[in-house]
């Protein structure tokens, strides 16, 4: 039997979660809009292995993060603000090498940091909403202040651990 899987996301600080939810909220179709804005850092780990919170937890003993969000990209069906940061390429790929024998093949890929806004639309309506917030976008920075695990099974996910950075 496979255990449900985990999902490793990066916790933002509260105004940046705050902005990213609510422009989530305006732009997602609200059928499908069950999760909070996000930054997806694996897809697909076993949540039955305890090595995989005591890696997190050791990966965590590390000062806050500065993000940098550099763009508004048109995904196709969606949109997703780009973010950019050298020191959180090294952590997922530090984390990649840790949690090797675990990794589906689209968490052993490098690590393009985005937060997506809309998804799940005509190629018309994401144009028309890049467009629109790219408009007035101005690059800014953000804090990751930890990582966040969740079981997902199926819908919206459920919470399962949080592990801060060392402030």
């Amino acid at each position: 039997m496979t255990s449900t899987p985990l999902i490793l996301t990066l916790t933002l600080d509260p105004p940046a979660q705050e902005y990213f939810d609510a422009l989530r909220d305006e732009h997602f179709p609200k059928h499908c809009n069950y999760l909070k804005a996000h930054l997806t850092l694996f897809h697909h780990l076993p949540s039955d292995d305890e090595l995989i919170g005591k890696t997190v937890e050791k990966f965590c003993s590390r000062p806050a993060m500065i993000l940098g969000v550099s763009a508004i990209k048109n995904i196709g069906n969606g949109v997703a603000y780009e973010i950019l940061s050298d020191e959180l390429l090294q952590l997922h790929h530090r984390l990649q090498r840790e949690f090797d024998p675990h990794l589906i093949s689209q968490d052993r890929k490098k690590l393009w940091p985005h937060i997506t806004v809309q998804n799940k639309v005509t190629a018309f309506k994401a144009k028309q909403t890049a467009g629109k917030l790219q408009g007035n976008f101005m690059s800014f920075n953000i804090t990751a202040t930890g990582i966040r695990s969740w079981l997902y099974r199926g819908g919206p996910w459920e919470a399962k651990g949080e592990w801060k950075f060392r402030l």
